[in-house]
Protein backbone atom coordinates (compact mmCIF):
# COMPACT_ATOMS: atom_id res chain seq x y z
CA UNK A 1 0.00 0.00 0.00
CA UNK A 2 1.20 3.48 -0.84
CA UNK A 3 1.76 5.66 2.21
CA UNK A 4 0.61 9.24 2.53
CA UNK A 5 4.21 10.44 2.30
CA UNK A 6 4.75 8.51 -0.94
CA UNK A 7 1.53 10.00 -2.36
CA UNK A 8 2.77 13.51 -1.47
CA UNK A 9 6.04 12.76 -3.27
CA UNK A 10 4.20 11.53 -6.37
CA UNK A 11 1.98 14.63 -6.40
CA UNK A 12 5.01 16.92 -5.97
CA UNK A 13 6.78 15.15 -8.83
CA UNK A 14 3.69 15.45 -11.05
CA UNK A 15 3.31 19.15 -10.20
CA UNK A 16 6.92 19.76 -11.21
CA UNK A 17 6.44 17.89 -14.50
CA UNK A 18 3.17 19.69 -15.30
CA UNK A 19 4.84 23.06 -14.72
CA UNK A 20 7.84 22.16 -16.86
CA UNK A 21 5.81 20.73 -19.75
CA UNK A 22 4.50 22.83 -22.63
CA UNK A 23 1.80 20.25 -23.19
CA UNK A 24 0.53 17.08 -21.57
CA UNK A 25 -1.64 14.23 -22.75
CA UNK A 26 -3.82 11.86 -20.71
CA UNK A 27 -3.83 8.42 -22.32
CA UNK A 28 -5.51 5.11 -21.63
CA UNK A 29 -2.93 2.39 -22.15
CA UNK A 30 -4.98 -0.62 -20.92
CA UNK A 31 -4.32 -3.70 -23.00
CA UNK A 32 -0.85 -2.60 -24.10
CA UNK A 33 1.61 -5.47 -23.88
CA UNK A 34 5.08 -5.06 -22.40
CA UNK A 35 6.86 -5.04 -25.76
CA UNK A 36 4.60 -2.29 -27.13
CA UNK A 37 4.96 -0.30 -23.92
CA UNK A 38 8.76 -0.46 -24.08
CA UNK A 39 8.77 0.66 -27.74
CA UNK A 40 6.26 3.42 -26.94
CA UNK A 41 8.34 4.75 -24.03
CA UNK A 42 11.48 4.60 -26.18
CA UNK A 43 9.78 6.61 -28.96
CA UNK A 44 8.69 9.20 -26.40
CA UNK A 45 12.13 9.46 -24.84
CA UNK A 46 13.78 10.06 -28.25
CA UNK A 47 11.84 13.29 -28.58
CA UNK A 48 12.25 14.63 -25.01
CA UNK A 49 8.89 13.35 -23.83
CA UNK A 50 8.04 11.33 -20.78
CA UNK A 51 5.26 8.94 -19.75
CA UNK A 52 4.26 8.89 -16.09
CA UNK A 53 1.64 6.51 -14.75
CA UNK A 54 -0.17 7.50 -11.56
CA UNK A 55 -3.51 7.10 -9.84
CA UNK A 56 -6.24 9.33 -11.20
CA UNK A 57 -6.77 10.98 -7.81
CA UNK A 58 -3.07 11.92 -7.63
CA UNK A 59 -3.14 13.34 -11.16
CA UNK A 60 -6.23 15.42 -10.28
CA UNK A 61 -4.62 16.61 -7.06
CA UNK A 62 -1.46 17.69 -8.91
CA UNK A 63 -3.49 19.53 -11.55
CA UNK A 64 -5.56 21.29 -8.89
CA UNK A 65 -2.34 22.54 -7.26
CA UNK A 66 -1.19 24.07 -10.54
CA UNK A 67 -4.33 25.83 -11.63
CA UNK A 68 -7.60 25.42 -13.37
CA UNK A 69 -7.59 22.93 -16.18
CA UNK A 70 -11.15 22.17 -17.14
CA UNK A 71 -10.71 18.46 -17.76
CA UNK A 72 -14.04 16.62 -17.41
CA UNK A 73 -14.32 14.09 -14.59
CA UNK A 74 -15.09 11.32 -17.09
CA UNK A 75 -11.52 11.53 -18.44
CA UNK A 76 -10.20 10.22 -15.12
CA UNK A 77 -11.72 6.75 -15.47
CA UNK A 78 -9.58 3.64 -15.87
CA UNK A 79 -5.81 3.45 -16.12
CA UNK A 80 -4.30 6.82 -16.96
CA UNK A 81 -0.84 7.70 -18.11
CA UNK A 82 0.35 11.28 -18.54
CA UNK A 83 2.67 12.09 -21.41
CA UNK A 84 4.64 15.29 -20.91
CA UNK A 85 5.91 17.21 -23.93
CA UNK A 86 8.76 19.45 -22.86
CA UNK A 87 10.36 20.80 -26.05
CA UNK A 88 7.53 20.53 -28.55
CA UNK A 89 3.96 20.40 -27.21
CA UNK A 90 2.58 18.80 -30.39
CA UNK A 91 5.17 16.02 -30.78
CA UNK A 92 3.47 13.63 -28.30
CA UNK A 93 0.30 13.68 -30.42
CA UNK A 94 2.28 12.38 -33.39
CA UNK A 95 3.82 9.55 -31.34
CA UNK A 96 0.44 8.63 -29.81
CA UNK A 97 -1.20 8.62 -33.25
CA UNK A 98 1.54 6.43 -34.75
CA UNK A 99 1.29 3.96 -31.87
CA UNK A 100 -2.52 3.97 -32.04
CA UNK A 101 -2.47 3.25 -35.79
CA UNK A 102 -0.22 0.22 -35.17
CA UNK A 103 -1.97 -1.32 -32.14
CA UNK A 104 -5.20 0.64 -31.39
CA UNK A 105 -3.52 1.43 -28.05
CA UNK A 106 -3.07 3.88 -26.32
CA UNK A 107 -6.15 5.97 -26.75
CA UNK A 108 -6.07 9.68 -26.06
CA UNK A 109 -8.39 10.78 -23.26
CA UNK A 110 -7.52 14.48 -23.25
CA UNK A 111 -4.69 16.90 -23.92
CA UNK A 112 -3.72 20.33 -22.67
CA UNK A 113 -1.35 22.25 -24.93
CA UNK A 114 -0.12 25.60 -23.68
CA UNK A 115 -3.17 25.89 -21.42
CA UNK A 116 -5.79 24.92 -24.04
CA UNK A 117 -7.88 21.77 -23.47
CA UNK A 118 -8.41 19.28 -26.31
CA UNK A 119 -10.74 16.29 -26.21
CA UNK A 120 -9.42 12.82 -27.01
CA UNK A 121 -11.37 12.77 -30.27
CA UNK A 122 -9.10 15.52 -31.64
CA UNK A 123 -5.96 13.36 -31.88
CA UNK A 124 -5.78 13.50 -35.69
CA UNK A 125 -6.06 17.29 -35.69
CA UNK A 126 -3.38 17.62 -33.00
CA UNK A 127 -1.04 15.21 -34.80
CA UNK A 128 -1.45 17.14 -38.05
CA UNK A 129 -0.32 20.43 -36.49
CA UNK A 130 3.19 21.48 -37.50
CA UNK A 131 5.89 20.94 -34.92
CA UNK A 132 7.68 23.85 -33.28
CA UNK A 133 10.79 23.54 -35.53
CA UNK A 134 8.54 23.44 -38.61
CA UNK A 135 6.74 26.61 -37.48
CA UNK A 136 10.03 28.39 -36.82
CA UNK A 137 11.37 27.34 -40.23
CA UNK A 138 8.22 28.63 -41.91
CA UNK A 139 8.42 31.97 -40.15
CA UNK A 140 12.12 32.35 -40.93
CA UNK A 141 11.43 31.44 -44.56
CA UNK A 142 8.75 34.13 -44.70
CA UNK A 143 11.10 36.67 -43.17
CA UNK A 144 14.04 35.87 -45.44
CA UNK A 145 12.09 35.75 -48.72
CA UNK A 146 11.74 39.58 -49.00
CA UNK A 147 15.44 39.94 -48.16
CA UNK A 148 16.45 37.43 -50.83
CA UNK A 149 14.25 39.30 -53.33
CA UNK A 150 16.07 42.54 -52.53
CA UNK A 151 19.44 40.83 -52.84
CA UNK A 152 18.40 39.40 -56.22
CA UNK A 153 17.30 42.84 -57.42
CA UNK A 154 20.55 44.46 -56.30
CA UNK A 155 22.56 41.73 -58.02
CA UNK A 156 20.58 42.25 -61.23
CA UNK A 157 21.26 46.00 -61.16
CA UNK A 158 24.98 45.39 -60.51
CA UNK A 159 25.11 42.86 -63.34
CA UNK A 160 23.44 45.35 -65.70
CA UNK A 161 25.86 48.13 -64.64
CA UNK A 162 28.83 45.79 -65.18
CA UNK A 163 27.51 44.85 -68.62
CA UNK A 164 26.99 48.53 -69.47
CA UNK A 165 30.54 49.44 -68.35
CA UNK A 166 31.90 46.57 -70.44
CA UNK A 167 29.97 47.72 -73.53
CA UNK A 168 31.15 51.33 -73.06
CA UNK A 169 34.74 50.10 -72.72
CA UNK A 170 34.40 48.09 -75.98
CA UNK A 171 33.01 51.12 -77.83
CA UNK A 172 35.86 53.36 -76.63
CA UNK A 173 38.40 50.71 -77.59
CA UNK A 174 37.13 50.51 -81.16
Amino acid sequence: MVTQEKKRQIVAELVEKFRKAQGFYLVDFMGMNVESAVVFRRDLKKSSMELKVAKNTLIKRALSEIGSFNIPEAKYKGATGVIFGYDDPVAPAKVIKDQFEKNNIPSLKAAVIEGVYYDGSQLKQLASLPSKPQLIAGILGSLTSPVSGIVGSINAVLRDVAYLVEEVAKKKAS
